[in-house]
């Protein structure tokens, strides 16, 4: 089997998650696309397989099969991109289905976009959020206020915790074994911790230990469900902004966030994608 290995959300040609994607006759059985995924060893490898008007879509991480990867999804629109050039491609996922562009730019780069699952947001329990921000080394006082504590999702759940200062960000640490413990409780994807910089630009970094990785560099599902909990606050900031995260894994990435006020629609992200290096 080819497997593409592509890194989704670059940022001026750097950076960005890496992911594997395969475009298969037959898709796999489960357990050997979960073999496979562990073989490739990315936070996430997409199996493809053409049906009726589109393809269908199944993502797993090295350990779980995940309900929608927004990543590997920008990396999967890259490979039919140079395969079958631009255009909108539907993608058929485990529950829905989902909307991927693909559009050349001048330079002939190709920038990719999805459109996410519907969105969905509720707070947290406080003793939940009390036992999480244990495992991190933080408190209360470590949080920006404007932002409460929710599970939110696009397809996935995350956890979404906005903190007050940058530096609490680039300091993120957490013992790995009882995050992912308390984060399977609850089906949580990822931990979506963010920092605000101003109205158009937030940095964040993600935690994936229920999929055996410690951090994620771009993690478009959870960047969608962050845009639907803005959008259900209410957010007052603007309705289009910027995500930077994987700088302090020294792999910067950019993902490009839009959304309309329509309650649950889902969100628009968009980034760019690179080659890593093809394998058998």
């Amino acid at each position: 089997m080819d497997i593409a290995r592509i890194s989704a959300f670059s940022f001026n040609n750097t950076g960005g998650n890496p992911a594997g994607v395969a475009i298969c006759e037959d898709m796999p059985d489960a357990q050997e696309m979960l073999r496979i995924a562990k073989k490739v060893g990315y936070s996430e490898t997409v199996f493809l397989h053409k049906q009726d008007n589109g393809w269908r879509a199944r993502y797993f991480a090295p350990e779980i099969e995940v309900p929608f990867c927004g990543h590997a999804t920008i990396a999967a629109g890259y490979v039919l991109g140079e395969q079958f050039g631009e255009g909108n491609y539907k993608f058929y996922l485990n529950d829905g289905d989902i909307k991927v562009q693909v559009t050349y730019t001048e330079n002939d780069s190709k920038t990719i976009s999805l459109v996410s699952p519907p969105t969905s947001s509720e707070p947290t329990p406080s003793a939940y959020i009390k036992k999480v921000l244990t495992i991190f080394g933080l408190s209360q006082n470590d949080l920006d206020n404007k932002f409460p504590v929710h599970f939110a999702s696009a397809g996935a759940k995350h956890l979404i915790i906005v903190v007050a200062k940058h530096d609490t960000l680039r300091n993120m640490g957490y013992d790995f074994e009882p995050l992912k413990e308390l984060m399977q409780q609850q089906n949580v994807t990822t931990v979506s911790l963010l920092w605000q910089e101003s109205a158009i630009l937030f940095h964040a970094r993600n935690p994936f230990p229920p999929g055996g990785v410690y951090e994620d560099p771009a993690t478009g599902a959870a960047a969608a469900a962050f845009a639907g909990y803005l959008r259900e606050l209410p957010w007052t900031g603007e309705p289009s902004f910027e995500i930077l995260q994987g700088e302090d894994m020294g792999s910067p990435s950019r993902l490009i966030v839009e959304y309309s006020q329509q309650p649950g629609s889902g969100i628009k992200i968009t980034g760019e994608a690179r080659h890593i290096v093809d394998i058998k």
